[in-house]
Formats: structure tokens, sequence, C-alpha cells
């Protein structure tokens, strides 16, 4: 399957910073079998739809309703309106600092397939899990528990990231990515049946152009979702080189 390289800028980037988009979408022009996404705070989304050639633009987060009493919050359609293509939903950072359960990540990855855009649904465990062994059955039911209802696979993509390395410069070894991955696998497909298999797997936390050949390399790894390495294009373009490779 096609690799997929997804930038998280999360609260960082000003206007000034569209200039680090266009470096990015430079080198998705130059890496063309792989594909490549951008999601800035939502101030840049629409200007980085109008000029995008190559990558995608998309949201860090929707809300699960159309509209409404939400103060702050960006419906889905939203999102669309001004050109974004895809949403993150459950990233780690809001599941602790907002108090997202995966019930309602699962009604965010519902709405945001409903408006046609594409759901990357994150999950990860916490070192304390990690450290007692239990980090596979822990991360299996997370995505279980946020894959509930009426969900398109092809409009999906999941993204692992260990909550102790992201932001850290920790990362996880080699094997223990790919039994994770692995185990993921095994739980889309009994999810979806067959077309499971098809679901890309991204990893997250601590990606840079550096481990980059060697985390894509590992077996059920189709990308990468990269936060502080993706906010310069000089940094984030050997991450979208190694994923051609």
């Amino acid at each position: 399957m096609r690799p997929y390289i997804i930038a998280n800028w999360k609260m960082n980037g000003s206007f000034d910073a569209l200039d680090e988009a266009w470096g990015i979408d430079e080198a998705a022009g130059e890496y063309r079998d792989v594909d490549v996404a951008i999601c800035p705070p939502a101030t840049l989304i629409a200007p980085m739809a109008d000029e995008l050639s190559y990558a995608k633009a998309g949201a860090q987060d929707c809300h699960q309703a159309e509209s409404g009493a939400h103060t702050g919050c960006l419906s889905a359609n939203m999102i669309g309106e001004v050109g974004g293509t895809l949403a993150i939903v459950g990233h780690s950072e809001r599941r602790q600092d907002q108090a997202e359960t995966s019930a309602i990540v699962a009604e965010k990855l519902i709405a945001a397939q409903k408006t046609g855009l594409e759901a990357i649904l994150c999950i990860g465990e916490p070192l304390d899990v990690r450290d007692a062994g239990e980090a596979e059955s822990y991360v299996c039911q997370q995505l279980a528990e946020s894959l509930v209802g009426d969900i398109d696979p092809a409009m999906l993509t999941v993204a692992y990231e260990p909550i102790w390395a992201i932001g850290t410069g920790r990362v996880a070894g080699e094997s223990d990515i790919a039994a994770m991955h692995a185990a993921c696998r095994a739980q889309l497909v009994e999810r979806f049946g067959d077309v499971g298999a098809g679901v890309r797997l991204l990893y997250g936390g601590s990606v840079k152009g550096e481990n980059a050949p060697q985390i894509l390399a590992i077996d059920d790894v189709n990308g990468a979702l990269v936060g502080g390495a993706s906010l310069k294009a000089e940094t984030f373009a050997p991450i979208i080189a190694a994923a051609a490779q």
C-alpha cells in the first residue's frame, strides 16, 4: 500500500509558517509515490488547502456534532468547507488534556467520515502501562472502543503513538513497534474482515529523518504521524524521502 506521512503541527505556526508548508509540498511533489498531509492549526487550513498542489490539508480535531452551542469547536463540515480533507481524532493530548474518552472519539470519527473527511485515529499507551507489560492489551482495547458504529475502513487510517515517546526524544524499540502494529493489524482484520488488512497503520513518537528509514521498514508500519520534525520542511522532507524507499 502507499506510504502515508502526516504532519501534525499542533498549536504551532502562523501565516509566516506557510513558507514551510510550500517546502513540504515541493517534497511531496518530488516523491509522488508517498501520500503527504499537513494538519496545521485551524487558522491555516484554508490558505494551505488553496495553495498546496501535492500534499493534503487537514484538521487536528473535529467535533462530533454538526452544529450547535459548542464554543471554540469546529464541525467536520466546517473543515471540509475550507478545503480540509482529513481530521485527526483521538490524539493522546486531547484524550488527556480534554478528557476525551474512546466513546467520544468514536463519535468524532463517524462525524468526520459522514462529511467526507478521512479520519486519522490515534491510539497509544502511557509509560506505566508499557512498564507493566500491558501495552498491547491496552492499545487493542482502545482501538476496539474507538471503532464502534458505522465506520468505513476505506476512509480510516490508524496511528499508533506511545504517549511516552511523543516529543520526548524516546522512540519505541523496533521489536516493540512491530509487535504493536501486528496486534493492531489483527484487531483491524477482526473488526473489518479482510478489508482491515488494507487500513494503513502509522507510527508516531519522535520520528525524525535519522530514524525514519528503520521505523518505516518495519512490517505493518505504513507511514508516520510526525510532530516536531514536521514544522520545518528541511526536517520533514527526509521522512518523506525515507517513505519513498
